[in-house]
C-alpha cells in the first residue's frame, strides 16, 4: 500500500441499494478505481445488521444482493475488493474487543444514532448495539484506512474511530491513521416523500436499482407537488426535491428552465415526472442488464466474493497481530 491512500466503504445488508446509495456513495467511489492513489475496499457489513431487528432467513441473500448490486453498478474485482464482513469476522470482533478496553460505556451511549435505535426498538436495546461504533472502528483501522464514505450522520462514530486510534496510539504506540470522511460529488440524495433523503428504512421515500421504468413512474407519481406555479420557486418540501433530482438525472440547465416555468406559466407535473423517469432508467437500464448477466454467473461472483475475502484478511489479521504485540499479548 506503499504511497497509496486505503478506503473503505461499508453498507449494511438491510436491502438493495437504491439511488441514494449509488449518488451518494458508490458512483464516487467507483470513480476511486481509476485513480491510483487510492486502494478500494469495499465491505458488505451484515455482522452490522445484527444489531437491529432482521429477518434471519434472508440475511444471507440479502448480502448477496448488495455485492450483485456493487458488481453490476462498475466494480471491478481487478481494481477493488468487495467481500462480507461475516468471511473475516474473528479479526474485527477481536480488535473491536481491545478497542473496548479504550472507551467508556457513556461515551457510546452519548452517540446520536445509538439514542435513535434505542428509541425505535426499546425492546432490542442490546449490546450488540451499545458496541457498534466500536465494531465500525475496528472495521476502518483494522485495513488502516485513511478516507471512510460515509453520510454526514455517521461523522459521530468517524469521531469514535478518531478517539480510538489516538488512545491505542498514545497507549501502545500504534500507527492508526485518523480517517476522515470521504465526500462524494452528490453526497445528498432527497426523499420521493418530501422530507429528508432517501433510505431503505422508509417505504415509499427511494428508488431501487432494480426498479423497471413502469415502477419508476408509479413512485414519482406518488411524491408531493404543489400547484406548479408561484412567486418564488420552493426551498424545500416535495417540489424542491424534484428539481433537485432533475439536475441529478437531466442537468442543471433543465432544472433552471423547470425554475422558469414556476415563476411565469407554470410546471406541467406530469411531464416532469415522465422526463424524470426516462432519466433515471436511462442511467439504470445498463446496471439492470449487467446484474442479470451476473446472477448467471453464481460460480464467478462467489469467486470475487472469496478472493476480496482472502485480501482482507491477509490486512487484518497483520493488524491484530500488531495490536497484540503492543498490548504486551504476544
Amino acid at each position: 500500500m506503499k504511497n497509496k491512500k486505503r478506503v473503505l466503504s461499508g453498507i449494511r445488508s438491510t436491502g438493495r441499494l437504491h439511488l441514494g446509495n449509488y449518488l451518494g456513495m458508490v458512483k464516487g467511489m467507483l470513480e476511486l478505481q481509476d485513480n491510483f492513489s487510492y486502494e478500494v475496499l469495499y465491505m458488505v457489513a451484515d455482522l452490522h445488521s445484527l444489531t437491529t431487528p432482521h429477518d434471519k432467513d434472508s440475511l444471507k441473500s440479502t448480502a448477496r444482493d448488495v455485492v450483485l448490486d456493487y458488481l453490476s453498478s462498475g466494480l471491478d474485482p481487478e481494481r477493488s475488493s468487495v467481500f462480507l464482513q461475516s468471511h473475516l469476522s474473528a479479526e474485527p470482533t477481536e480488535l473491536a474487543f481491545y478497542f473496548s478496553t479504550v472507551s467508556t460505556l457513556a461515551r457510546m451511549q452519548h452517540l446520536p444514532t445509538f439514542k435513535e435505535k434505542a428509541k425505535q426498538h426499546p425492546e432490542n436495546v442490546t449490546m450488540a448495539l451499545v458496541n457498534y461504533p466500536l465494531l465500525m472502528a475496528s472495521d476502518i483501522l483494522i485495513y488502516k484506512a485513511t478516507d471512510v464514505p460515509v453520510g454526514i450522520d455517521q461523522e459521530p462514530h468517524l469521531e469514535v474511530t478518531r478517539e480510538v486510534a489516538r488512545k491505542m496510539n498514545d497507549r501502545y504506540g500504534m500507527d492508526f491513521p485518523e480517517p476522515m470522511r470521504f465526500e462524494t460529488k452528490t453526497g445528498y440524495v432527497p426523499s420521493l416523500l418530501g422530507e429528508g433523503k432517501m433510505s431503505k428504512s422508509v417505504e415509499g421515500s427511494f428508488i431501487s436499482l432494480v426498479d423497471d421504468l413502469e415502477t419508476i413512474k408509479k413512485k414519482l407519481a406518488q411524491a408531493p407537488t404543489d400547484s406548479g406555479k408561484g412567486d418564488e420557486v420552493p426551498s424545500s418540501g416535495g417540489v424542491a426535491n424534484l428539481l433537485q433530482l432533475v439536475e441529478l438525472f437531466c442537468g442543471i440547465e433543465r432544472r433552471r428552465g423547470y425554475e422558469k416555468m414556476y415563476v411565469s406559466e407554470g410546471i406541467r407535473y406530469g411531464d416532469l415526472k415522465t422526463e424524470l423517469a426516462e432519466a433515471i432508467y436511462k442511467e439504470l437500464e445498463p446496471i439492470q442488464k449487467k446484474r442479470k448477466e451476473l446472477e448467471a454467473k453464481p460460480e464467478y461472483v462467489n469467486k470475487i466474493i472469496e478472493d476480496g475475502a482472502k485480501k482482507a484478511r491477509e490486512i487484518a489479521s497483520a493488524t491484530v497481530r500488531e495490536v497484540k504485540e503492543k498490548m504486551g499479548l504476544i
